[in-house]
């Protein structure tokens, strides 16, 4: 096999091939999730969350997809077994339970969450540690698109404290104090 030389040592390559391996599992435990929930969320809330999840599970897959090319353009190769993504993601499954519509939202938001941190880190590790700028550029955007997600399903349940049976809980509607 030829020898990259594309300004990055070997160690710094597979530094970096580890961060993403971490967020490659990640993104495809959150990918699962995601699409579960799409199958399985009822109640009122049913048709916008059925929505709203299949619209991210179809950016997760992509995310998903150019993760893995990413590994592969630096000479690494990405996860790809479901005992791997077990093994490097930091986000957990919730087998054997079935959250309500909120808990489900929550349980997505905490994760994503969870994700935008490690990529916050990850980013900071690429640029200063392995000094891998594309990369970092590249985790970048994959955070952002993150933080997109997360606000969207952030919004879904700020304001408005959805209980199991649908109803909003009384007072529970803030309006900032400028809005008044």
């Amino acid at each position: 096999m030829r020898k990259l030389n594309i300004g990055l040592s070997e160690e710094q390559r597979q530094g970096v091939v580890d961060l993403m391996n971490h967020d490659l599992s990640d993104a495809y435990l959150l990918l699962i999730k995601t699409k579960k929930y799409h199958w399985d969320v009822v109640g009122p809330q049913f048709r916008s969350l059925h929505t709203l999840w299949e619209e991210q599970y179809t950016a997760l897959t992509e995310s998903i997809d150019a993760l893995a090319e990413r590994v592969r353009a630096l000479g690494g190769y990405p996860v790809g077994t479901a005992e791997g993504f077990l093994k490097y993601a930091s986000i957990k499954e919730h087998a054997g339970t079935l959250p309500n519509a909120f808990g489900m939202v929550e349980n997505l938001v905490t994760d994503h969450e969870q994700i935008i941190r490690n990529l916050r880190d990850h980013v900071d590790q690429c640029s200063e540690k392995f000094g891998d700028q594309g990369t970092a550029d590249f985790l970048t955007g994959l955070m952002e698109a993150h933080e997109q997600m997360a606000w969207m399903l952030r919004s879904f349940i700020e304001g408005e404290s959805i209980q199991p049976d649908g109803k909003l809980s009384a007072g529970d509607l803030k309006v900032p104090v400028d809005m008044k």
